[in-house]
């Protein structure tokens, strides 16, 4: 069973977000309703509650995939691409750039 790392900003995720971040599923319907039919197992467990908690160095799986929670950066991720629109700055000219 390979299991691949998943890079979260905070200390945290919930199960269905991050199921639909580690791409385990495609639509958080699909989360929602996969979750509840006992198809995920965290830490070898299985879970139905989408709103559990996991934290750094959980592991996740559904049949043979698996994705682990890593908490920080990871390596090969540049923080300098994040965009965060409340410190953004307001005089960005989009037009400037649209044809780069």
């Amino acid at each position: 069973m390979a299991t691949f790392d998943v890079g979260i900003r905070d200390e945290s995720i919930k199960l269905g977000q991050f199921v639909k971040l580690a791409n385990l599923v495609e639509t958080g319907g699909q989360a929602k309703e996969f979750i509840a039919d006992g198809l995920f197992s965290v830490n070898g467990e299985v879970e139905t509650r989408r709103g559990k908690t996991l934290r750094h160095g959980d592991v996740v799986c559904i049949g043979e995939q698996c994705a682990r929670v890593v908490t920080g950066a990871i390596e090969g991720d540049d923080d300098d691409d994040y965009f965060d629109e409340a410190t953004a700055n307001d005089d960005f000219d989009p037009e400037k750039w649209r044809n780069l």
